[in-house]
């Protein structure tokens, strides 16, 4: 374990903000990680996973911990259920392609979403239909003030629309050092109907798809509408879709009859975040080296150098031009630091 000093987070971080660490420290093993939370020389501190779900507005005076905690292994295996466990610096995407390669069903629909395992839970991350809490079984994590561990199941989790306990009670509290999966074995349940996972299979004509036909779908969709991290800095989806009283939708379909929605419950409907940002006239939109993305008006951008206050203001600036034109508050899916 070796702590280093003045250390630039653009590695880090997808959205590409060339914040700096005054402390640096990567960790990959339970021991060391306990050890560094012990450290009385360091009060400040910041835990960071794959960095994907984060955008850095300053330097951070302090010590950053990086968690590379690393292995997947099998725990058990029923009929047609197998409990997969996954340690929380595993890649996500690396983890759903070690599933599917072994034929192990339930998450292929979450295929390219970038980050580790062990944020995962946080976010309760989802796409194409799918959320993570449809096929988490448990997790382990530590207390940053005891150094104990404890194990979550799903019911203590309180998963909900890309929140859990983690973002609320336990927010800061606990680091997520594994997470369990209870994923099928052969007799797979597929979700396709969700978005545009069939007419993409049709493309590839495809009439009996496997869980490797629907992830070769979703990688296929999420690339033409999604930049590469790695080429174009982003977090993917910026903003949560808002869910709205049915009545104010009614309302709204007066002026805007294309405006599409999901059903939530009796009385709310989801609308999506991407299409109001899109209508207000932000899709494409690029302010110097910063902007929202062409192809997908949720995506804001780092074109290369832009501070992560630049696109902090952008953030701002569509929520508030959606909420003059819509009367609907969108709220940031990202952590802002």
């Amino acid at each position: 374990m070796q702590i280093q000093e003045n250390i630039s987070l653009k590695p880090y971080n997808t959205f590409g903000i060339d914040a700096k660490a005054k402390h640096f420290v990567s960790i990959s093993n339970i021991s060391d990680l306990k050890a560094v939370l012990s450290l009385e020389s360091y009060p400040n501190k910041l835990i960071l996973g794959g960095g994907s779900n984060m955008l850095l507005t300053k330097d951070f005076d302090g010590l950053v911990i990086h968690i590379d905690l690393k292995g997947i292994e099998i725990i058990s295996e029923e009929d047609n259920t197998v409990i997969v466990k996954a340690n929380a610096g595993e890649n996500w995407h690396d983890f759903v392609l070690w599933c599917i390669a072994n034929n192990f069903g339930g998450i292929e629909n979450l295929s390219l979403i970038p980050g580790n395992v062990g944020t995962a839970p946080i976010q309760n991350i989802g796409a194409y239909g799918i959320e993570l809490k449809d096929v988490f079984e448990s997790c382990e994590a530590l207390s940053i003030d005891t150094k104990q561990f404890q194990s979550f199941s799903k019911s203590d989790c309180n998963f909900g629309y890309r929140n859990s306990i983690f973002k609320q009670d336990a927010k800061g509290k606990f680091i997520i050092t594994s997470v369990c999966f209870k994923l099928s074995k052969g007799k797979h349940k597929l979700s396709i109907n969700y978005g545009a996972i069939t007419s993409h299979l049709e493309v590839m004509e495809v009439t009996n798809p496997t869980i490797q036909d629907i992830s070769k779908a979703v990688i296929s969709i999420r690339e033409s509408k999604l930049p590469n991290p790695k080429k174009i800095g982003n977090s993917g989806s910026f903003f949560k879709n808002p869910v709205i009283p049915k009545t104010h939708f009614n309302s709204l379909k007066e002026n805007f009859e294309d405006i599409p929605s999901y059903p939530v419950s009796e009385d709310t409907v989801k609308v999506p975040a991407g299409w109001l940002i899109e209508k207000a006239g932000f899709k494409g939109k690029r302010f110097g080296n910063y902007g929202v993305h062409r192809n997908q008006a949720l995506v804001l951008v780092n074109y290369g150098g832009a501070k992560g206050e630049d696109i902090l203001n952008l953030s701002k600036l569509i929520q508030k031009t959606v909420n003059r034109l819509f009367g609907i508050s969108i709220e940031a899916e990202v952590n802002i630091l």
